[in-house]
């Protein structure tokens, strides 16, 4: 046997739906079945919306730390300037939203000659983690032998804040140079 309170919830539920409905209630809900309830209502066919194939896939914000190889720390430092004469076309087009070096221990200095590389993190726009492998093998880093890009690791980003680049705002000048 239902409560007092159920069988109200119940009556009041009934009531609400049936309103919802076109048709008035004909009778109370029965307690046998959840279906009694809710069978007044008529309920509209929304359409399904599927992929065209002229449709492109949303691009989304990824982090992407990609490992060097064992031993690369000499061949990372001779391509460099290479890697970032590179950077400003992807940062510019908004494919690379951030990025820079992971290293094992921290700089004990600015010395990048001194600096314990691990690999490279980036923030990047892309729609697949294929894409994205795609631009990394297209990296000086990875033709290079430098980036391990088949073990790079990547996950969908939803970023919480963002600073802006120091230099690029006048609010937040670049501290590396003299004002």
């Amino acid at each position: 046997m239902a409560s007092p309170h159920l069988r109200s919830f119940a009556a009041s539920t009934f009531n609400r739906l049936a309103f919802l409905s076109s048709k008035p209630p004909t009778s109370k809900p029965s307690f046998g079945s959840f279906s009694s309830i809710i069978s007044p209502i008529r309920f509209q066919q929304q359409p399904i919306r599927t992929m065209s194939s002229t449709e492109a896939p949303k691009n989304v914000e990824w982090l992407v730390v990609i490992p060097d190889f064992p031993g690369a720390h000499e061949k990372r430092l001779e391509v460099r300037p290479q890697h970032f004469g590179g950077l400003k076309p992807a940062v510019d087009s908004g494919l690379y939203k951030m990025g820079g070096a992971v290293l094992n221990e921290p700089p004990q200095g600015s010395d990048p000659t001194k600096f314990s590389f691990a690999g490279s993190t980036i923030v990047i726009s892309a729609a697949s983690r294929e894409e994205i492998k795609e631009v990394l093998r297209n990296d000086i880093y990875a033709k290079e032998g430098v980036w391990d890009v088949e073990n790079a690791q990547m996950w969908p980003f939803l970023c919480a804040f963002r600073f802006p680049v120091p230099g690029q705002d006048e609010k937040f000048p670049d501290p590396n140079t003299k004002q």
